[in-house]
């Protein structure tokens, strides 16, 4: 049974064919592809899909930046189905065909441990505000360079909100939203540039769950244009829309603290203290 919808011969036949449409398309790199997987797959998957707000072992956020429940590593076990269908968004067949659509020159590494993704679900109120991804996996050090979003959500009401934002560079405008109706898959670059996110509250009656899988893919190395030459500790992005409060304003001034201080050393900062005492 073959995974992915195509008319064209050949996958490799079908990922040339996408690969005009990704280089250019605004405000970067992207494609959406409607019913993209072999739909009976999909839907024996979502039957195994648990709510993870309701079991212990899963990642339950909850700040002013994101409301989201996700899995873990180690965490939730997926069944049957899912875990073949992960086998083969990680196998080599998937990323080729990445490696075509999205033209990158450096060879594309998935993450079997799916660090950050995995199955990701959100309730009314639930949000994750625009932001660029944190650029380098945690473990292995590899540059992020893909996201993968596929949705599974049937009969979306488009009255819910749930839509995912591209937004330009400057943060000026909404260039794009991508509504998460089952079967959709939206591929992009991740960069230092490419802000996205689901910024507004989820609208949908409290026993609707917005249930979507994030894919990350790796290289070992890439273009320095790409990435801001202040990112120190390669995190994730938060940005504010026009007119927003600026909710990351006290952390990033905390993280300049935390920098100033590794960088002064420790006999200067005591004779400083000691200073102010005496005053």
């Amino acid at each position: 049974m073959s995974y992915l919808n195509f008319k064209q011969a050949t996958i490799n036949e079908y990922a040339l064919s996408l690969k005009r449409r990704y280089s250019r398309a605004k405000p970067y790199q992207h494609i959406v592809l409607n019913n993209a997987f072999n739909e009976k797959i999909l839907e024996k998957l979502l039957e195994e899909i648990p709510d993870l707000f309701s079991i212990k072992n899963s990642n339950k956020v909850d700040n002013p930046y994101e409301k989201k429940s996700a899995t873990l590593r180690g965490g939730y076990k997926y069944g049957e189905n899912g875990r073949k269908f992960f086998n083969y968004l990680n196998s080599s067949e998937f990323i080729d065909f990445l490696q075509v659509v999205t033209s990158i020159n450096e060879p594309l590494i998935g993450d079997p441990h799916l660090i950050g993704g995995g199955l990701h679900q959100t309730r009314k109120g639930g949000l994750l505000k625009i932001h660029a991804d944190f650029c380098r996996h945690p473990e292995t050090n590899l540059d992020r360079r893909i996201n993968v979003l596929i949705y599974l959500n049937k009969e979306w009401d488009l009255d819910y909100g749930g839509a995912l934002e591209l937004w330009d560079k400057n943060m000026k405008f909404c260039v794009k939203k991508v509504y998460p109706v089952f079967n959709r898959m939206i591929i992009f670059n991740t960069t230092d540039y490419t802000f996205h996110g689901l910024p507004n509250p989820l609208n949908c009656p409290d026993n609707i769950i917005r249930k979507s899988i994030a894919m990350y893919y790796y290289s070992n190395g890439r273009p320095a244009y790409e990435l801001r030459p202040e990112n120190f500790n390669q995190s994730t992005l938060f940005k504010n829309r026009p007119g927003e409060i600026i909710f990351n304003q006290i952390k990033s001034n905390n993280k300049l603290k935390e920098l100033i201080t590794d960088l002064i050393p420790p006999l200067f900062i005591k004779m400083y203290k000691k200073l102010l005492v005496k005053k």
